[in-house]
Order: structure tokens, then C-alpha cells, then sequence
């Protein structure tokens, strides 16, 4: 059962139990329960019902892009043809077709989408971009922009004080 986002109090254990977690999703509840000062019993009790209420959506590996081989690391911004939901559901109904790209972000400004694409080299690159997404009916045009390094990528969201 999820609970509702707004009827979800966090205290500042709650909190550090969350900085804790985004930064190491493998401690094990007897580490983490130490380092907040609670008993493992509602240390567990607290971690399932920040979990039950959707804070806490998923817990995953974070890859080495580069020591698997995937070197290009691109966002690139997308305009459609016409922005009403017919062309944003068929749109987004294709991107999801591709692993490649990692994220899509429906935007304000000049552009209708932004995408963050990972790929092999340059080539596998073009490829993606001129046989898979320039090749999706309702894209107008697209503006690639190549990340040449990366200073933050922080996966730690900060949780504001309720």
C-alpha cells in the first residue's frame, strides 16, 4: 500500500536513514541501525515504511560507463513536430525503445524533450542518432550536445527538513 507523499512526516532519523542509503544501499540493517543510533528492530520498521510510502523507490547497482565500454556520453535536446499528446505519446512510446537512452525529460524552452544518451564510441553514436531517434515520425529536429567531462554527479538527493 503506498501511502500518501504529503501525509509522510520525516524526522532527522529518517532522514540520515536516507543519506545512509543513497550512498551505500548494501549496509546491512545492524551497520545501518549503529550508525543511527536505534536497535535494528525499528531501524527495519523505519526503512519499510519509507519503502511502503515510495520514498524509497528502488535499490540498483551504479556501472563504471567506461570500464564496460561505453565512452560517449550525450544530451541531446528533441523538438517534436507539434507538441500536443498525440505526438508526446508516440514519441515517448518509441524512445522507450531504445536502452541507450538512459533518461528523458520533458522540458520548457526551445525544445520539447532532453535525453541523456550513452553510447559505445562516436559511431555507435551516429548510428543511434540517425537510424533509431531522427528516424521517429513525429521528431523535428534534434541538438546534440557531447558531455566532454563530468565534475558532479551526485546520486545523493537531499531531504529537506518537513
Amino acid at each position: 500500500m503506498k501511502l500518501n507523499l504529503a501525509s509522510v512526516k520525516l524526522d532527522e532519523i529518517d532522514r540520515k536513514i536516507l543519506e545512509i542509503l543513497q550512498t551505500n544501499a548494501k549496509i546491512t540493517n545492524a551497520q545501518l541501525s549503529k550508525d543511527i543510533g536505534l536497535s535494528p528492530a525499528p531501524t527495519l520498521e523505519r526503512v519499510k515504511k519509507l519503502e511502503n510510502s515510495g520514498i524509497i523507490k528502488s535499490y540498483h547497482a551504479q556501472l563504471d560507463t567506461d570500464k564496460i565500454g561505453l565512452g560517449v556520453h550525450t544530451f541531446v535536446q528533441v523538438t517534436l513536430k507539434g507538441h500536443n499528446k498525440k505526438n508526446i505519446d508516440i514519441f515517448l512510446g518509441e524512445i522507450n525503445k531504445i536502452p541507450e537512452v538512459v533518461e528523458c525529460h520533458h522540458i520548457t524552452g526551445t525544445g520539447d524533450f532532453i535525453l541523456k544518451v550513452i553510447a559505445k564510441d562516436i559511431s555507435s553514436y551516429q548510428y543511434l542518432m540517425l537510424e533509431k531517434v531522427s528516424e521517429i515520425e513525429v521528431v523535428d529536429s534534434l541538438q546534440s550536445m557531447v558531455i566532454l567531462s563530468t565534475f558532479k554527479d551526485s546520486k545523493v538527493i537531499p531531504v529537506p527538513i518537513s
